[in-house]
């Protein structure tokens, strides 16, 4: 038990980048499992197996989904050339590239028009802002799902958020219908052992954790000691070195940071969705 407890009392302090007053000896392997993740990069060349694969969907489908809807989907691309044509669509991600599988996510709604329809409705319940959201949270719970199945299994994963840049071209190569939409991809691999990552720091739990009312942050400076932390593992990783408060500033900063995502909701309606 104690060594179990010194194992998470590090893994807390690597997750925050200092000690935490947090109580080691109610966690467990899961607990464990979450809190030594990080974002995978490089990989090796090995395939993963499909049992692999069948194993983290499965922990896919065992995520919560609203009223059992089940409005997502997900495309495995092992294929070289089709994951360098999405790569070009969400560069710069090149771990789509090195990576043997790549995972789309998607928010399905055509299953379920095919469905109301086949039960004589109009479907016009999925035509509305709420079912779209629907779709989108569903691939995002049982995308998580996945990638702590995935990490327990010896796998490294890196969400990639660029599969939004041009969901439009994306759907082509994916072969999507109508009212599907790639919410995220997730490269899927054995880490590279010669390009080791260390966990990244996360904000105190002070700024995220709110007791009965939210608490608004005073100023920027709050985050002062955060910034430090974020600096000091930037520094050690090899990364340019910028804090955490002006990489934020930076990403949202302007409507060119957005990489063509502000039009988002023009291309999802042209991609089949009503979202009223």
């Amino acid at each position: 038990m104690a060594a179990h407890s010194q194992t998470i009392s590090d893994l807390l302090r690597r997750r925050y980048g200092e000690e935490q007053p947090i109580e080691a000896a109610r966690c467990n392997e899961a607990v464990e499992a979450m809190l030594s993740h990080r974002s995978v990069r490089a990989y090796l060349p090995d395939r993963v197996p499909d049992d692999l694969l069948h194993l983290a969907i499965a922990s896919a489908q065992s995520a919560p989904t609203s009223s059992s809807l089940q409005a997502w989907s997900v495309v495995a691309v092992e294929d070289a050339e089709r994951r360098a044509r999405l790569e070009e669509l969400a560069s710069p991600n090149p771990q789509i590239v090195s990576a043997p599988l790549f995972l789309v996510w998607i928010a399905d709604l055509s299953r379920l028009r095919t469905i109301s329809k086949a039960h004589g409705h109009t479907g016009d319940g999925l035509d509305y802002l709420e079912t779209f959201l629907v779709g989108t949270i569903d691939a995002a719970l049982a995308a998580q799902n996945a990638l702590v199945a995935f990490e327990s299994l010896g796998l490294g994963t890196c969400y990639i958020g660029g599969i939004r840049n041009h969901p439009a071209e994306v759907g082509k190569v994916l072969g999507l219908p109508p009212e599907t939409f790639a919410v995220f991809g997730m490269t899927v691999g054995y880490p590279d052992p010669a390009m080791a990552t260390k966990a990244k720091p996360r904000l105190a739990q002070s700024f995220v954790l709110h007791r009965e009312r939210y608490q608004v942050a005073d100023n920027a400076d709050d985050f002062g000691g955060y910034d430090d932390t974020m600096r000091a593992f930037q520094s050690n990783q090899g990364m340019a070195v910028r804090g955490w408060t002006k990489a934020v500033a930076g990403r949202i900063g302007d409507t060119a940071a957005l990489k063509g995502r502000h039009l988002l909701s023009d291309i999802v309606r042209r991609m089949g969705f009503k979202i009223k």
